[in-house]
C-alpha cells in the first residue's frame, strides 16, 4: 500500500440535495434497477395518499405515458406555492429540490403520513431527466419545471382554476443517465401496489392508464383489508370469514396523539402463511414491531381459547409455526411517529408498537372467538391439525432418510465439487444444468471458494409433488445435503454451508425452466435462504462473436451494441457531398452517433402522438421546435416558450373580456366543468424538449435539421447523395444523415459472426470462468422478496395444478417474437 496518498482538508467535500441524491442513489431509492425506477412512483404516490389519511383526496390518477414518462394526479390541497421569506423560494420549489423539507415534521398538518424524511420527492426530482409539478390551489393553477433536482423555470401562473377544482399533478421522465435507456416502468408492477393501496385505504380511488398499450385499471374498495385478505386467498378455500380489527390506541410517548391498529385476519385450508405489514399505508416487506405484535396476539389469543375449549390436546405441543400455517393476514399500523430500517421503509422498529398490536389482537380476538364458537372451533382444529401434521411429516422424513447422513458433513453427494475454504460468507455453490456444463465449471472454477453441483435433467417440480416424492429425489435429495439446510425450514438457516447458492443454467428454454423449478424449490422450501438473500441467478453471455476463427462471449446486448459502433466507427469517414463540403472522422463521427439516436428516440415518441418529425421540421424556428400546446375555441396553438403562452392567454382573455380557466385534462375532481367559453388546456409535449437538446447539439456539430431528411425527389430519379461514408474501400451512400446509425452498426458486422450464444457446455473452462465465474467479470443477481404475496400467487398459478390460470397467464404475456426474449433477465 503506497504512503504517498495525501489526505487533508482539500479532500473533504460536502454534496446537497440533488448532488448528494445522484451521488448515492440506492440511500433514498434502493437501487437503479427496476426496484428503484418504480419507487420513485411510489413516492409521489405515497404524497397523494398522505393527503387521503388526511381527509383531503379522493381520488388519484396515475398515468404511464408513451415517451417513457409518468403522471401522477390527485384533488388534495396541493403543494403550498407561496415564497418563503427565509429563502426567497417558493414552497412547491423547495418541496422538490431541498433535502429534508417537509410539511410533515410537526404532525400539524397531517396527523400520519408515509413520508416522514422529506426525501422522496426531492429523490424523484433530481433522478429524473425532467419534471414539472402542476398545483390547482387557492383558485389558481401553478406550474414550475426541473431538470435534474434543480428548478429550470419560474414558479408560472396558468390562469384560474375551475371552480372547486385542487389538487397536484407530478409528471417525470426518469433520468436514462441513472437508469439506462432500456429499463421502463412495469404496467403490472404498478398495479399490483396501486390495488394494494386502495384495499389500504378504504374509498380510496385509483386510476391506472398505460397510454403506451391502451390497458388500464380502476381500484376503489368500501370492504377495505377485509376485502383484501379475500382476494390474496383467491384459488384458496377459506375456513371462515374475515376477521377485521380496528381500534385506536393512545400513543405513549404523546398522549394528543394515536396509534391505529387494523387487521383482518383469514384462515383457509392451505399450508403456505401470508402476513402482509404496513405502517401508515407504506409496505414493510420484511415485517418489524407490529408483525411480532401481531404473531404474538394470535398465538396466544387462540391457544387461550384452544385450551379452554380442550380442543387442544396436552399430549401435542404447539409450535408458533402452527398457528400461522394457512393463516392469511394484513397487518396495518397508522402511527404519528414511525422509525423504519431505511428511506424504503422495509421494516419497522417502534419498540411500543409491539405490546400495543400484541394488546388489541389479543383482546380484539379473544372476543370474535367467544362469539363465533363455530368459527373458533374450525381455526383451532386447523391449528391442531397443523401440529400434528408437522409431527407425521417429520416422522416419515426420518423414516424415508437418515437426516444426519443428509445433512451432515460426512453425508455430502458424491457429484458434489466441493471448494477449500470453510469461510461461509466467502464461499459459494453453483447449480450447474448437466454433467456436460457441470464438468466445465468443476475445471474452470477457483477451488478456493467455488463449489460445484451438477443436476441431471429438470428439476422436481415441487410445487405439484408430495412430500415422500420430493424426498426420495435424488437431485432434490443431493440438493439438500449440499446446501446443508432442511427443508421446509422457515426460521433456522445458521447451518447454511455456502454464502451464495448460485442457480447457473443455459441461456435459453430449457435453462430458464430449470432455474424457474430451482426457484420454485427455493422458495416453497427453503424461503429463509431467499429472505436472507442467500441465493442468487447468474446470467451467462447472451452472445458468441467470431473474428478469425477467435471466439468472445458478450454479457448483455447493450456490450454487443457497444462494440459493433466501436467496430463500424474505426477508420470510417463520413464526407459532406453537398453544401458545405468536409470530411468528419474520429471522435467527431463518434460523438454524432449518440446525437442521433437521441433523436430518433423523439421521432418515434413523435410518432406516437400521430405527428412526424418531418412535420416538426417544417415548423422549426431558429433550430428549436414547439413544445407548447394549446387547446382553445375549438383550435390548436403551437408556442415555443412559455412567454409566448402568457402572452396568448392574455390577448384571448381580453379579447373575451375574462380570464382564462386552465384546465388540465389529467386533473382529477369532483369540483365544476370549466365555463367552455374561457377553458383552455395546456399540453407540453415532453418529447420535443429531449428533440430540442439534440437539435441544439446537432447544430453545435455543424449540421442543419434539414441533414435528418431527404432533399426533394425529381420523379424518376434516385434520391439525391447527400453523404458518402467510406472505409477500406467500401463506400455507402446515403440521401441524409438519420441513416447514419445503421450503416455504422453495417460495418460493425463486417468480418465477424455472431451468434446467439445458449449453452454452457459449448465453453470449455477459460471461456467459462472469464464469462460466468469470474467475481471481476460475471453478471449475477439477488433473488429477493420484494414481494412475497405476488410471488406466492404466481408460483401457484405457473407452477401448480390448476391449468386454465396458467393458460391465461400465458396468453395475456405472450411474446410475439422469441428472439426478443432475455433468457438471462
Amino acid at each position: 500500500m503506497s504512503t504517498d496518498t495525501i489526505y487533508d482538508e482539500n479532500n473533504m467535500k460536502s454534496l446537497k440535495d440533488a448532488a448528494h441524491i445522484r451521488q448515492n442513489p440506492g440511500m433514498y431509492v434502493g437501487n437503479t434497477q427496476s426496484a428503484g425506477l418504480h419507487h420513485l412512483v411510489y413516492e409521489i404516490v405515497s404524497n397523494s395518499v398522505d393527503e387521503a389519511l388526511a381527509g383531503f383526496c379522493k381520488q388519484i390518477k396515475v398515468i404511464l405515458h408513451k415517451d417513457g414518462s409518468a403522471s401522477i394526479a390527485d384533488d388534495g390541497r396541493g403543494i403550498p406555492v407561496g415564497i418563503k421569506k427565509d429563502t426567497g423560494k417558493s414552497a412547491l420549489e423547495e418541496a422538490l429540490t431541498v433535502a429534508g423539507n417537509s410539511g410533515k415534521f410537526d404532525n400539524d398538518a397531517y396527523r400520519m403520513s408515509i413520508g416522514l424524511h422529506g426525501m422522496g420527492a426531492k429523490a424523484m426530482t433530481a433522478l429524473s431527466e425532467w419534471a414539472e409539478a402542476e398545483v390547482r390551489r387557492d383558485g389558481r393553477v401553478y406550474k414550475m419545471e426541473f431538470e435534474r433536482g434543480y428548478a429550470s423555470s419560474e414558479l408560472q401562473d396558468l390562469g384560474a382554476a375551475p371552480a372547486g377544482v385542487t389538487g397536484t399533478t407530478i409528471t417525470f421522465k426518469p433520468d436514462p443517465e441513472m437508469f439506462g435507456a432500456e429499463l421502463t416502468f412495469s404496467y403490472e408492477t404498478l398495479i399490483d401496489r396501486f390495488r394494494e393501496i386502495a384495499y389500504l385505504n378504504k374509498g380510496l380511488a385509483i386510476s391506472v392508464v398505460d397510454e403506451r398499450d391502451g390497458r388500464s385499471e380502476h381500484y376503489k374498495f368500501d370492504g377495505g383489508i377485509a376485502e383484501y385478505v379475500v382476494w390474496l386467498n383467491t384459488g384458496e378455500s377459506p375456513e371462515h370469514a374475515p376477521i377485521y380489527i380496528h381500534k385506536e390506541v393512545d400513543y405513549p410517548l404523546n398522549p394528543k396523539f394515536k396509534v391505529v391498529v387494523e387487521v383482518a385476519i383469514q384462515y383457509n385450508a392451505g399450508e403456505d402463511k401470508r402476513e402482509r405489514c404496513f405502517t401508515n399505508g407504506a409496505f414493510n416487506p420484511v415485517g418489524g414491531t407490529h408483525l411480532s405484535g401481531f404473531r404474538a396476539g394470535v398465538t396466544k389469543a387462540i391457544n387461550a381459547y384452544g385450551k379452554k375449549e380442550n380442543i387442544f390436546k396436552d399430549n401435542i405441543e404447539l409450535r408458533g409455526e402452527d398457528f400461522r400455517e394457512g393463516l392469511t393476514a394484513v397487518i396495518c399500523v397508522g402511527h404519528p411517529d414511525p422509525l423504519f430500517e431505511s428511506q424504503t421503509k422495509i421494516k419497522l422498529n417502534n419498540p411500543e408498537v409491539d405490546g400495543i398490536v400484541a394488546s388489541v389482537v389479543y383482546e380484539s380476538l379473544t372476543d370474535y372467538l367467544e362469539k363465533n364458537p363455530k368459527d373458533a372451533t374450525r381455526i383451532c382444529k386447523k391449528i391442531m391439525l397443523s401440529a400434528e401434521a408437522r409431527i407425521a411429516a417429520k416422522k416419515a422424513r426420518d423414516a424415508l432418510i437418515d437426516r444426519k447422513k443428509l445433512l451432515g458433513g460426512g453425508g455430502l453427494p458424491g457429484k458434489l465439487f466441493d471448494c477449500t475454504t470453510r469461510e461461509r460468507d466467502k464461499s459459494e455453490l453453483f447449480l450447474v444444468e448437466g454433467d456436460s456444463a457441470g464438468g466445465s465449471a468443476e475445471s474452470g472454477r477457483d477451488r478456493m471458494f467455488q463449489a460445484v453441483l451438477p443436476l441431471r435433467g429438470k428439476v422436481l417440480n415441487v410445487e405439484k409433488a408430495r412430500l415422500e416424492k420430493l424426498l426420495n429425489n435424488k437431485e432434490i435429495a443431493a440438493l439438500i445435503s449440499a446446501v446443508g439446510v432442511d427443508i421446509e425450514n422457515v426460521e433456522d438457516i445458521s447451518k447454511v454451508r455456502y454464502g451464495k447458492v448460485v442457480i447457473l443454467t443455459d441461456a435459453d428454454v430449457d435453462g430458464q425452466h430449470i432455474r424457474t423449478l430451482l426457484l420454485t424449490f427455493f422458495f416453497r422450501q427453503m424461503r429463509k435462504l431467499v429472505e436472507d438473500g442467500h441465493v442468487f441467478v447468474s446470467r451467462p453471455p447472451l452472445f458468441k462473436l467470431t473474428e478469425k476463427k477467435v471466439a468472445r462471449f458478450i454479457q448483455t446486448r447493450e456490450e454487443m451494441a457497444r462494440i459493433l459502433n466501436e467496430r463500424g466507427l474505426k477508420d470510417t469517414v463520413l464526407n459532406v457531398v453537398v453544401d458545405n463540403l468536409r470530411s468528419i472522422t474520429g471522435d467527431a463521427l463518434s460523438q454524432l452517433i449518440p446525437i442521433l439516436t437521441e433523436i430518433d428516440t423523439a421521432a418515434v415518441n413523435l410518432e406516437r402522438r400521430g405527428s412526424s418529425l418531418e412535420a416538426f421540421i417544417s415548423k422549426a424556428k431558429e433550430g428549436a421546435f414547439p413544445m407548447f400546446h394549446v387547446r382553445f375555441g375549438g383550435q390548436d396553438h403551437r408556442f415555443f416558450s412559455n412567454d409566448e403562452v402568457t402572452e396568448f392567454r392574455k390577448v384571448q382573455g381580453e379579447a373575451l373580456g375574462k380570464e382564462l380557466v386552465h384546465a388540465d385534462d389529467l386533473a382529477v375532481s369532483t369540483g365544476a366543468p370549466a365555463d367552455d367559453a374561457a377553458r383552455y388546456t395546456l399540453d407540453e409535449w415532453h418529447e420535443v424538449r429531449g428533440l430540442n437538446r439534440a437539435a441544439k447539439k446537432l447544430t453545435d456539430a455543424g449540421f442543419t435539421l434539414k441533414d435528418l431528411l431527404p432533399l426533394p425527389r425529381v420523379a424518376g430519379r434516385d434520391p439525391i447523395v447527400r453523404f458518402v461514408l467510406e472505409r477500406d474501400g467500401t463506400r455507402k451512400e446515403l440521401s441524409h444523415l438519420r441513416e447514419l446509425v445503421a450503416v455504422i452498426k453495417q460495418f460493425g458486422e463486417k468480418g465477424i459472426t455472431v451468434t446467439r450464444f445458449k449453452g454452457l457446455g459449448e465453453m470449455d473452462p477459460e471461456e467459462l470462468w472469464d464469462t460466468t465465474l469470474d467475481p471481476a467479470k460475471r453478471t449475477m443477481m439477488k433473488v429477493t422478496m420484494e414481494n412475497a404475496a405476488e410471488a406466492e400467487k404466481l408460483f401457484r398459478t405457473l407452477m401448480g395444478e390448476e391449468v386454465e390460470g396458467r393458460r391465461a397467464f400465458i396468453m395475456a404475456n405472450k411474446i410475439d417474437n422469441p428472439e426478443d426474449i432475455d433468457y438471462g433477465a
